[in-house]
């Protein structure tokens, strides 16, 4: 369970910033999107909503590199640089290492696990885990010196290898997964549950779902979850065999084929297929139906849907935390609602999945049962610095009996109409274009 993420000098980002997902205090609507486990609770979803330019990609892929460098950073040489892309408009920024820090919960411990890092090495890291009573320290590092507490499970002969094995531009903590150390690769188990999607490009994405079809209790799932869509398919199949050379497009190379050919060789391809009942003159359904390749005639919201299946019902299924770029692209409003809605569902989503999501549909605002605490807006300040806030945290000061009293958003306020008049900030302020649309000529050519 996702608990809180923080993140500075990445990008668009300069200081400090973070994402929650600790429930506010005193808020009672929808009260059935908070998960608990144990004494811990958290949001199922959060939303994240900003003009173009406003930084809402940047903090998801700050989430997603955490993630890639956990994963990857034991196994790259000794030469490879940091994926370091610091706040490049003020000076100082550039000096400053950038800092991720995570916050989740595995059994009955909260962990906090973080680093600060440049291009060429990791100058600080740190894991700290919380049961009862105060957080204690697992490990902490500055640079080359790393120093481990006994709290730290593990035997000391091994964890004295990882130190001596860990290298200037890797964690620590993924030199102790690659030696086997129990509580290392408990938490990197964890991180095999957390995933990032971009909703414009998402064609990865179905190899996911083609795996996840081979497996009889998904491929059951991913039928119903896209019939549920209404997307007109009254049936779907996905087929697999060996390549041949002969698919490959007629006008493409010979030296291209036989190069692809030997690459591909003994690797298998698929096909997916929908399937439409047929209907008579009378415009009434028939026993027969018609079969075609899905990327053949399904329109791309329907290509779309069907990539993000296997994601999403693989989450829902395990529990995991999915981040997803531009959800609404190529999709109707209503199949956003529903992709959002099976998150927020206790029935489909028992395994407390959380879904994090950035988007511009504003809809959503109006017909989601999202919390306040659940709506979060990324803008940039006078600096061009990311900044993100939450609707939870608004006050308004009204006038009851002379005085100016403060008062928090009201649960049932028109949101999406406050949006867009721009009372929580983060949309495109367009003054400019408007001026140059009164003061533009065109001339004609000729």
């Amino acid at each position: 369970m996702l608990i809180e993420f923080k993140v500075s000098n990445y990008r668009s980002i300069a200081e400090e910033q973070i994402i929650s997902l600790i429930p506010a205090s005193k808020q009672k609507d929808y009260m059935e999107n908070i998960i608990e486990k144990g004494k811990y609770r958290a949001l199922n979803a959060l939303s994240l909503y900003g003009s173009n330019s406003g930084g809402k990609s940047n903090i998801l892929k700050s989430m997603s590199l955490l993630d890639k460098m956990v994963h990857m950073s034991a196994r790259a040489s000794s030469t490879t640089k940091l994926p370091y892309d610091p706040f490049l408009l003020r000076d100082e920024f550039c000096e400053r290492p950038t800092t991720f820090e995570i916050s989740f919960i595995i059994g009955e411990y909260r962990y906090r696990y973080g680093f600060e890092f440049n291009e060429s090495l990791i100058e600080k890291e740190w894991l700290f885990r919380k049961n009862i009573g105060r957080e204690v320290v697992l490990f902490e590092r500055e640079k080359d010196t790393i120093e481990v507490s006994s709290g730290f499970n593990g035997t000391k002969k091994i964890i004295d290898a990882a130190i001596e094995a860990t290298r200037d531009n890797a964690l620590f903590l993924s030199t102790c997964d690659m030696l086997n150390i129990e509580e290392a690769k408990d938490i990197i188990n964890w991180f095999s549950r957390f995933s990032m999607i971009d909703g414009l490009n998402t064609d990865m994405e179905e190899i996911q779902t083609v795996e996840l079809w081979e497996k009889e209790d998904y491929k059951e799932k991913i039928r119903e979850y896209l019939k549920s869509l209404n997307l007109g398919i009254s049936n779907m199949d996905i087929t697999t065999k060996n390549f041949e050379i002969s698919e490959l497009p007629s006008d493409m190379p010979m030296s291209m084929k036989e190069k692809l050919a030997k690459s591909l060789d003994g690797k298998q391809t698929y096909t997916v297929f929908a399937e439409h009942i047929m209907y008579d003159n009378n415009n009434l359904p028939t026993n027969r139906t018609q079969t075609w390749k899905w990327e053949d005639r399904e329109s791309s919201g329907a290509k779309k849907a069907l990539q993000l299946s296997g994601p999403i019902l693989w989450a829902l299924a395990n529990g995991g935390v999915l981040i997803i770029d531009e959800i609404e692209a190529k999709l109707h409003p209503i199949m956003t609602l529903n992709t959002i809605e099976a998150f927020l569902n206790k029935d489909s989503n028992p395994n407390n999945a959380q879904l994090i999501f950035a988007t511009h549909d504003t809809n959503l605002l109006s017909y989601s049962k999202l919390r306040r605490d659940q709506i979060c807006f990324a803008e940039k300040n006078k600096c061009e610095s990311t900044e993100i806030y939450s609707l939870s945290d608004f006050i308004y000061f009204e006038e009851k009996n002379g005085e100016l009293k403060p008062e928090k958003e009201r649960p049932d306020s028109d949101k999406e109409k406050r949006y867009f008049e721009g009372r929580y900030g983060a949309i495109p302020a367009l003054g400019g274009f408007q001026t140059f649309l009164r003061n533009t000529q065109w001339q004609k050519e000729e």
